[in-house]
C-alpha cells in the first residue's frame, strides 16, 4: 500500500487533527486517512439536477430567465421509440 508524507505542515493543522482524532476515538494517522479518504472518494457521485443548477448558477441566470425558460418549456409528453 502507498505510503504519503505531508511536510510543512502548521503545527496548529497539526494540533487541530489531534483534537478531531481524539474526538472521533482514533490515532492522528487515521483520522487523515479518513480525510483524505472522504475528499479523495465522496460517497456519492455528482448528481445531474446538482449539476445543472452548478451550470445555470455559472451562467447567472436569474429567476426571471428561469421563469421564461419554464413558460416557453414544451410539455407534451414524448413519444417512445419504436425500432421496427
Amino acid at each position: 500500500m502507498p505510503a504519503v508524507t505531508i511536510r510543512i505542515l502548521p503545527d496548529e493543522t497539526h494540533r487541530a487533527l489531534r483534537v478531531r482524532a481524539a474526538h472521533n476515538g482514533c490515532g492522528t494517522e487515521a483520522e487523515i486517512r479518513d480525510i483524505i479518504e472522504a475528499a479523495a472518494r465522496p460517497s456519492q457521485g455528482v448528481k445531474l439536477g446538482s449539476l445543472l443548477l452548478g451550470i445555470g448558477r455559472n451562467a447567472e441566470l436569474s429567476n426571471a430567465d428561469v421563469e421564461a425558460l419554464q413558460r416557453t418549456r414544451d410539455d407534451t409528453p414524448a413519444e417512445p421509440m419504436t425500432f421496427e
